[in-house]
């Protein structure tokens, strides 16, 4: 690829060049974690200012994006108004130099677990660089795309989003060659307003497309028609898991004793006959089968074959706090489920958890971002887990309160006060708990207590 240097960026973008040039190697937002040669971005937050971690890293850096310029110091600084958005700009400038194939991803959930199916595909034939963890946002994704190594044929992206006019962002960044929305759900209403919304603002994925360019299109979502017209005269592929007349379709589904599932995919792309292929997944639950199928299409895209799809599709093992079944010391099980949560995912969570056998306990915290349908979502949950057969419930939070009481179960005020109550647990050789809730109620601290032998 073609060097980058602050100059470039300084003659493209404006702002002012401060004495010699640097080239760009690396980037760094975290004076942390800085390694000699970085270029470290003073990103302003309400919390923290770049720009006084710079003293102390002057040493080791070869240049500094900064809107505070720092006239005694001789390293190079490229000064700008903004600099989240001049982050942005370098990252526009590096994928300006990659020739290889862009995948974006959106969506309300499920977008690291398509991922990560895509890139255990595309690893089979070239070079994959993806967005580490869910780095998926307007500083993630750029620094995502300025980590792209030479080499790369592919670069797989999530796309995150917290109003409108977010996904537009990331894409007039990154340039996508293939565009999903994964799916549209009640994540993130309260600050959507309502389903509508929330899919118009997804759906911006789709208007940065090149006429060379391809939507994949999820005939289950209620949007579907609407988008495909966004997608125009660009080439669509299409998947479902419940229309036949999809390119990709799976059918036959049946579940194994540990919850995940074997399937068979047929494809039936363009005039092509129809191809049948079995898939065993290794990563638990149902709405796994959706994110495969979706996965297995964006690769269609880039030109994977079928066998390929397969095998990379069945290489992909559960990721740390998204159904990930642990055997706990005293015989029982754990699931992990606590990196996130929006209604859906919980309802999909507790039906892998009536499928166990003994007795089955949901430890539930706070769904975040529901606004003012937060009670009434948390209230429903505990309904859901009722009349799923779920044996007990425990709930941690002020909003999952809401769930306890429709359940009859328990409410705690503290971790303290849960784990007390889970101490006096005689005998879990049987039991199973479903540990899940958003990021913001930290229930993987509930994990890690479970999984301490002191408690079990």
């Amino acid at each position: 690829m073609t060097a980058i240097f602050l100059s470039d960026a300084a003659a493209r973008f404006g702002g002012t060049l401060l004495n010699p040039d640097a080239k760009c190697n690396s980037f760094s937002i975290d004076s942390r974690k800085i390694k000699d040669g970085d270029i470290f971005v003073a990103l302003s937050g309400k919390n923290h200012d770049g720009h006084e971690f710079i003293e102390g890293i002057a040493n080791k850096i070869a240049g500094a994006i900064v809107s505070k310029p720092l006239f005694e110091k001789n390293f190079p600084q490229w000064v700008v108004k903004d600099t989240e958005k001049a982050l942005g700009c370098v990252a526009s400038l590096k994928r300006d130099s990659f020739k290889g194939q862009v995948v974006a991803i959106t969506g309300s959930s499920g977008k690291t677990t398509v991922k990560e199916f895509i890139f255990s595909i595309l690893k089979l034939s070239g070079s994959v660089h993806a967005t580490e963890g869910n780095l998926n946002n307007q500083i993630g994704l750029p620094l995502t795309i300025l980590s792209l190594p030479d080499a790369s044929d592919y670069l797989v992206l999530e796309m995150g989003a917290r109003k409108a006019g977010d996904i537009n962002y990331l894409c007039s960044l990154s340039r996508p060659d293939i565009s999903l929305v994964n799916n549209i759900q009640n994540a993130h209403i309260g600050i959507f307003g309502d389903l509508g919304s929330t899919a118009k603002a997804k759906s911006e994925i789709y208007r940065h497309l090149p006429e060379n360019g391809v939507g994949v299109l999820n005939l289950d979502i209620d949007y579907a028609s609407q988008w495909r017209e966004l997608i125009g005269a660009r080439r669509c592929i299409t998947f479902s898991a419940k229309n036949k007349f999809a390119d990709i379709v799976a059918i036959n589904l049946q579940s194994d004793e540990h919850g995940c599932y074997k399937f068979k995919m047929r494809f039936s792309v363009g005039n092509k006959t129809s191809q049948d292929i079995s898939i065993r997944l290794n990563v638990p639950g149902k709405h796994s089968v959706c994110n495969a199928i979706a996965a297995a299409a964006c690769a269609l895209a880039t030109g994977a074959g079928i066998d390929q799809i397969k095998q990379g599709l069945q290489m992909v093992r559960p990721l740390s706090g998204r159904l990930m079944v642990k055997k706990l010391c005293s015989g029982g099980f754990l699931i992990d489920d606590s990196y996130n949560a929006n209604p859906e995912s919980v309802q999909a969570a507790i039906n892998f958890l009536a499928t166990r056998p003994g007795k089955r306990i949901f430890v539930f915290g706070d769904m975040a971002d529901l606004g003012k349908y937060a009670a009434e979502f948390h209230s429903a949950v505990g309904d859901y887990a009722r009349d799923s057969g779920i044996d007990a419930m425990l709930t941690l939070g002020r909003l999952s309160a809401n769930a306890s009481k429709r359940f009859n179960g328990h409410h705690f005020s503290s971790l303290d006060a849960l784990r007390n109550y889970l101490l006096s647990f005689k005998d879990t050789s049987e039991t199973t708990f479903l540990v899940k809730g958003s990021r913001s109620s930290s229930m993987e601290k509930v994990v890690h207590m479970i999984e301490s032998r002191e408690i079990f």
